[in-house]
């Protein structure tokens, strides 16, 4: 029974070490260099003698950024990356709940370093990969651990404009890689083509795959992502076999009608999370690459991914993608506004509620918002037992699957009725024109708005097509085409900053 992610990359090394683990466009790693690279910054990082505590990463994305995550998990540490773009006031308030033992950059980004506010020692990653390995004193590391020790925390806005730290264990992640063995046939031949920043968890797959089956991750460099078909000749240079990315990118090339142009000839394994993929661009892909298998993989960073749905039949372009069902070692509670359960059969909606491997440890730093988000199963007066409080709506459909209807926060009451603004959103998923779209409620006047991107319509053409999908009461008030929707560095669609610009 493994307790530590670097179990696999020992494992990995001794069978595949001079195969490459991961590469980007100025270098490549194999694996025995990324055990020995790792080892000589965990022999740095483990001279701190601060077992457990964050080591922030700021460093440009990266083949060795990867490292130098691997190598602060080998000296006893969790790791916490950050996205050297960001705004250094966003910067400064992360790390005052970090509270890092050190930092890790390179000499690209020391200058901006220098204007953040933080008083933890600076380590170029470069230096650290010279540090004479110690292997009594990494030994000693490791025998304290256990799964349960963090293993990386990453950032996510908080609603109070505080950023959460969201603290992961090396449980979490090797319960998925298990489950992912169990499920997939992936091995090492495979070539996973990276897309998200590596400061978001869709990028996990990236990073541990290699570990678990000896496959190699490249990196897709990230101003392909303005010429998809750029990225697809790509996939065939690299002979790239799996992807795991944010729709909005799946949506690019689908939208810009890229594989018209080239056909990825050896992908096999298509994933996505991070939002809701629109079936009518999902259904491109399908009809250029029909023998891939596509997953859709549902979770918050809290619980990683702790649900999905292999698409296994066809769905109208108006329809929407199931969530499908709990991972292994993973349960999922649908609890109403009672806190009863909803089960299978029942068509309710509900609250999505998460117990077992997939949680996170909590938020860092922030005792407060962990209680409230992390709590007591109320379904359980036994014993202790946490589950996650998601904030998503979900319901069973016939076939036992979760579906998916929207947040919490997204559910307003107008003229009476409770409307999910994500299922109008939906319902124009089959409006030709559309590329994306995004509804946000004004709550002053009570105006429902609808931005959307793609082919231009007149008001009256969209309303008329949206009417034949959605109920009266759940038209949109206002209509604004907007040429690009703003998205946050996840890619998510950014609706705190489209109710700046409209409410």
């Amino acid at each position: 029974m493994k307790k530590n992610v670097l179990e696999y990359l020992e494992d990995t090394a001794s069978r595949y070490g001079g195969q490459c683990a991961y590469k980007d466009k100025t270098q490549r790693f194999t694996f025995r260099e990324v055990l020995k690279l790792s080892r000589a910054v965990g022999t740095a990082v483990a001279g701190l003698k601060a077992y457990g505590c964050p080591v922030a990463v700021f460093m440009e994305k990266s083949a060795a950024m990867i490292i130098g995550f691997l190598g602060i998990v080998s000296g006893g540490c969790c790791y916490c990356p950050l996205d050297v773009a960001m705004p250094e006031e966003r910067l400064n308030k992360i790390l005052s709940v970090l509270d890092p033992a050190a930092v890790i950059t390179s000499p690209s980004q020391r200058e901006k370093l220098t204007r953040l506010t933080f008083s933890c020692p600076v380590y170029e990653f470069d230096c650290l990969c010279q540090t004479i390995e110690n292997p009594d004193l990494l030994e000693a590391v490791r025998r304290r651990g256990v799964d349960t020790d963090p293993l990386y925390i990453l950032f996510t806005s908080g609603s109070t404009g505080v950023p959460k730290g969201v603290a992961v264990s090396h449980r979490v992640m090797i319960n998925n890689m298990e489950w992912l063995e169990e499920h997939y046939d992936f091995n090492h031949e495979d070539v996973w083509g990276n897309q998200v920043p590596l400061y978001f968890d869709v990028s996990d797959h990236d990073v541990y795959c290699p570990l678990k089956f000896g496959c190699e991750t490249v990196m897709i460099p990230t101003e392909y992502f303005t010429f998809p078909v750029k990225v697809m000749a790509f996939l065939n240079e690299e002979r790239v076999t799996g992807i795991f990315w944010v729709p909005f990118a799946l949506c690019a090339v689908a939208n810009l009608r890229a594989l018209e142009a080239e056909v990825p000839q050896y992908l096999k394994y298509i994933f996505f999370a991070g939002e809701v993929m629109p079936v009518k661009q999902l259904n491109y892909w399908r009809r250029y690459i029909p023998d891939a298998r596509y997953v859709n993989m549902y979770g918050p960073t809290e619980t990683y991914v702790c649900s999905y749905y292999d698409v296994n039949r066809d769905f109208g372009d108006d329809e929407a993608l199931p969530i499908g069902l709990p991972c292994k070692n993973v349960d999922i509670l649908v609890l109403d506004g009672e806190n009863r359960q909803i089960l299978p059969g029942d068509k309710s909606q509900g609250e999505l509620c998460v117990r077992g491997c997939a949680l996170a440890l909590g938020y860092y730093n922030d005792s407060d918002r962990t209680k409230e988000r992390f709590v007591q199963n109320p379904l359980n007066s036994h014993f202790p037992e946490r589950i996650y409080r998601t904030g998503d709506l979900v319901s069973y459909n016939k076939l036992g699957e979760l579906l998916y209807h929207g947040r919490l926060d997204f559910q307003i009451k107008r003229l009476g009725y409770r409307i999910e603004l994500g299922e109008i959103e939906a319902a124009a998923g089959n409006v030709s024109e559309i590329e994306e779209c995004a509804c946000v409620y004004d709550s002053v006047k009570q105006r429902i708005l609808f931005v959307y991107s793609g082919g231009r319509l007149e008001k009256r053409e969209l309303a008329r097509q949206l009417s034949g999908k959605v109920p009266q009461y759940m038209m949109p008030n206002q209509y604004i085409y907007m040429d690009k929707i703003p998205r946050n560095s996840n890619g998510k669609i950014d609706r705190k900053r489209l109710k700046e610009l409209y409410v």
